[in-house]
C-alpha cells in the first residue's frame, strides 16, 4: 500500500473512532461510561433486600417494592445462568465458584427454590463439582476480604454453618486509623466496612467461647458501628460498589439492625442502583477514570471548545480535605465523581496527565487556561498538591500501592508495577511542566518536591526492574484475563510499564528491551493480542500492544499487523465489543464499555501522527 493510501486509511479509521468517543460524552461534556451488569452484584443486592424484607421495616421502601426488586433480580439470575449451571461475574464471564455460590444462595434465602427448580438444581450441581466452601477459601488464600463475605452471605441463606466462617476482628476498627497498618488487618485497606459489619454479624451468630474475648467484642460493637456510620458516604454506597454495600447492609439486617442508619442508607443506594432489567452493575461508574483515559487518548485532537469544561470538571474532582474513609491527605483523585470514591494512585496520575495535556494544548492555541481556576486554586498549585500526594504514598520498596502506604502484605495493598508506572509517568511529566513554567513553580516548597520527585522516579524504576518477570513481562494489579493461566494479564501490565519507559526516554534500557521482546512474541497468528499468546485476541489488548510497539521502530512490522487487525474491526463495526479484563476487588471481573473505544483511539492517534509526519516509513509497505 502506498504512503498516501496508508495515511488515508489510518486517518479515516481514526476519524471514525474519535467521533464515536467524542459522541459518548454526557451533557456536562465529560465521559461517564457504562460498567458491566454483574451476577455477583445482583445476587448480593437481592440478599440484602431479602434480609431487610424479613425485618419488616418500611423506613426506606415498602414490602411490595422490596418484593418486586427481589423478583426482578431472581428472574435476571435465572435468565443469565451459564450452560454449566454456574454464573460468571459479568454476562461475558465464565462461571466461578464465588459468584455461583452467591447466586445459588439467594434462591434459598428468598424461599423461591420451587419457582426456579431447574436453575437451583443446576447451580447446586455446579457448586458441588467445584468443591463448595473449601474451594472458595482456597481461591482467596490468606486474603479474607472476599471469602468471608461470600460465606457470610451463604450462612444468612442457611447454606453454610457459621463455624465455617473465620471471625473478623471488627474491634480493631476502634483503634485510631494510623494503627491499622501496624496491626495487619486480615482484609485490604478498602474493605474496612466489611470488616466491621461482617465481623459483627458473625460474632452475633457465633460468639467466642473464651469469655474475656467475648466481652471485648461485645464492648466494641457500638463504637465500631459509629466508625462504620462515620465512613459511610452520603450517597450510602461504600466505594460506590453494590457488592460491598450489600454485604454491609445484609450483615446489619442479619443481626437485627435493619433500621440502623447505615443499613437504611445502604438500602437506598441499592434501590437507586438497580437497572431496568432487574440487575445491578459492579459499581456506579468510573467517570473520572474514563475521562482521563479519553483525554489522554485523544491528545491534541480534542477541540479547543471542549477543553475548558473537562479541565474545570477534572480539577473539581481533586480532593481538598482528608478523606474520611482511608484518611488520605488532600491532593488525590478517585475513579468517580460520586461520594463513594476514594483517592488512589492510578486515577491521580491519570488526572495529572490529563490536566497538563489540556492546559498545554489550550495555551498553544491561544486560549487563556490560567483563568480556568476551581475554588481559587491555580493549576500549578493543584498539580503540586497531587505530586506531593503521590510522593507521600510511595512505599519503601520504590513502588506505589493503590490506596494506602505500607498498609499490609495482601495483594491489593502491595506495590504494583502498572500503578507504579502510571505514577512515574505523571511525576516525570510534572517535572517537565515545572521546568517549562519556572515563574510559577520557583517556591522553596515546589523545589523540595521536585528534588523528591527525581529520587522517587529513580527508586520507582528500580522497583520495576525488580518486578520484571524472567520472561521480560510485568503483571498488573487491577486487570486480568479469564482465559490466561492463573487469570493473569501480563500484556496489560507490560504495555503500561513500557509506557513509563517510553515517556521517560528509557526505551533503550535492558528492562525495556526485554519487555518489548516479550510483547512482540505474544502476537497471535491473526495479528491481534490476548493476555498472552494463544488467548483469543481482544480489541483492548490489541490496541494496547499496538500503541506500545508503535513507539519502537524495530517493532513496526508487528505494530502494523496490529493496526490492520484493529482497522478491519473498525471498518466492520466490531471494534466497540468489550472484554472482561478488569478486576474490581479481588478476582471480581468487570468490563467497561469505553475501554475498547479509548484504547483504540490512543493507538490510532499515534499511528495517524506517524503516518502523516512520515516518521513511520516501514508501515507504508505493509498495510
Amino acid at each position: 500500500m502506498t504512503s498516501d493510501l496508508y495515511a488515508d486509511r489510518i486517518d479515516q479509521a481514526f476519524q471514525t473512532v474519535r467521533g464515536a468517543l467524542l459522541g459518548d460524552r454526557n451533557s456536562a461534556g465529560h465521559w461517564e461510561g457504562e460498567l458491566s451488569t454483574s451476577a455477583l452484584s445482583t445476587a448480593t443486592a437481592v440478599m440484602a433486600l431479602e434480609m431487610i424484607r424479613r425485618d419488616g421495616t418500611e423506613a426506606v421502601a415498602s414490602q411490595e417494592t422490596l418484593r418486586q426488586l427481589i423478583d426482578g433480580g431472581l428472574s435476571w439470575l435465572a435468565d443469565h445462568q451459564n450452560e454449566d449451571g454456574g454464573w460468571g461475574d459479568t454476562t461475558l464471564s465464565v462461571s466461578n465458584i464465588s459468584t455461583s455460590m452467591l447466586a445459588h444462595a439467594v434462591f434459598h434465602a428468598t424461599g423461591r427454590t420451587d419457582d426456579f427448580p431447574e436453575a437451583v438444581s443446576r447451580a447446586a450441581n455446579y457448586v458441588d463439582r467445584c468443591g463448595g466452601v473449601p474451594a472458595v477459601v482456597a481461591r482467596y488464600g490468606k486474603d479474607k476480604t472476599f471469602s468471608v463475605p461470600i460465606l457470610t452471605h451463604c450462612a444468612l441463606a442457611g447454606l453454610v454453618d457459621w463455624k465455617e466462617i473465620a471471625p473478623l476482628p471488627f474491634e480493631l476498627s476502634c483503634l485510631p486509623a494510623q494503627f491499622y497498618k501496624t496491626v495487619r488487618l486480615p482484609v485490604v485497606s478498602y474493605a474496612l466496612p466489611a470488616l466491621i459489619a461482617i465481623g459483627q454479624v458473625r460474632h452475633h451468630h457465633r460468639k467466642p467461647w473464651f469469655l474475656p474475648w467475648r466481652w471485648v467484642r461485645n464492648a466494641a460493637r457500638r463504637p465500631s458501628l459509629r466508625v462504620l456510620e462515620r465512613i459511610q458516604p452520603e450517597g450510602g454506597g461504600f466505594l460506590e460498589a453494590t457488592p460491598l454495600t450489600s454485604f454491609v447492609t445484609m450483615s446489619l439486617a442479619g443481626m437485627g439492625l435493619a433500621d440502623h442508619p447505615v443499613a437504611r442508607r445502604g438500602l437506598q443506594f441499592i434501590i437507586d442502583s438497580v437497572r431496568p432489567d432487574g440487575s445491578w452493575p459492579i459499581d456506579t461508574n468510573l467517570a473520572t477514570w474514563v475521562t482521563t483515559l479519553s483525554v489522554n487518548a485523544l491528545g491534541e485532537t480534542l477541540s479547543p471548545e471542549d477543553r475548558e469544561p473537562i479541565f474545570r470538571w477534572l480539577l473539581g474532582q481533586q480532593y481538598r480535605t482528608v478523606h474520611p474513609y482511608t484518611n488520605a491527605d488532600p491532593g488525590g483523585w478517585a475513579w468517580t465523581d460520586l461520594p463513594g470514591g476514594v483517592p488512589d494512585a492510578d486515577d491521580t496520575p491519570g488526572a495529572m496527565l490529563a490536566v497538563m495535556r489540556l492546559f498545554t494544548a489550550a495555551e498553544r492555541d491561544g486560549q487563556s487556561p490560567e483563568t480556568w481556576q476551581v475554588e481559587g486554586t491555580t493549576v500549578d498549585a493543584s498539580l503540586a498538591n497531587a505530586a506531593r500526594w503521590l510522593l507521600d504514598l510511595q512505599n519503601r520498596d520504590g513502588g506505589w500501592p493503590t490506596f494506602c502506604r505500607g498498609w499490609g502484605s495482601l495483594p491489593f495493598d502491595r506495590s504494583s508495577a502498572d500503578i507504579t508506572a502510571h505514577g512515574l509517568r505523571a511525576l516525570h511529566a510534572w517535572t517537565d511542566w515545572c521546568a517549562a513554567r519556572p515563574d510559577k513553580n520557583s517556591s522553596r516548597e515546589v523545589s523540595g518536591l521536585l528534588s523528591r520527585a527525581k529520587g522517587a522516579i529513580r527508586h520507582g524504576f528500580q522497583f520495576l526492574e525488580r518486578r520484571q518477570r524472567a520472561d521480560g513481562s510485568w503483571l498488573p494489579l487491577w486487570f486480568g484475563n479469564q482465559f490466561a493461566p492463573d487469570d493473569e494479564n501480563p500484556l496489560y501490565g507490560t504495555t503500561r510499564v513500557l509506557a513509563a519507559y517510553r515517556d521517560c526516554a528509557k526505551m533503550d534500557t535492558p528492562a525495556a528491551r526485554r519487555g518489548l521482546e516479550w510483547l512482540q512474541a505474544q502476537q497471535n497468528e491473526d495479528g491481534g493480542w490476548g493476555g498472552v499468546r494463544g488467548v483469543e485476541s481482544s480489541v483492548e489488548e490489541t490496541a494496547l500492544a499496538t500503541e506500545a510497539l508503535l513507539a519502537e521502530p524495530a517493532a513496526h512490522s508487528q505494530a502494523v499487523r496490529g493496526l490492520d487487525w484493529l482497522v478491519e474491526r473498525i471498518e466492520d463495526g466490531r471494534w466497540t465489543a468489550p472484554t472482561p479484563i478488569g478486576f474490581y476487588f479481588a478476582k471480581l471481573w468487570y468490563f467497561e464499555r469505553l475501554y475498547p473505544m479509548v484504547f483504540t483511539v490512543a493507538a490510532l492517534r499515534q499511528a495517524r501522527e506517524q503516518a502523516t509526519s512520515g516518521t513511520a516509513p516501514a508501515l507504508t509497505e505493509q498495510m
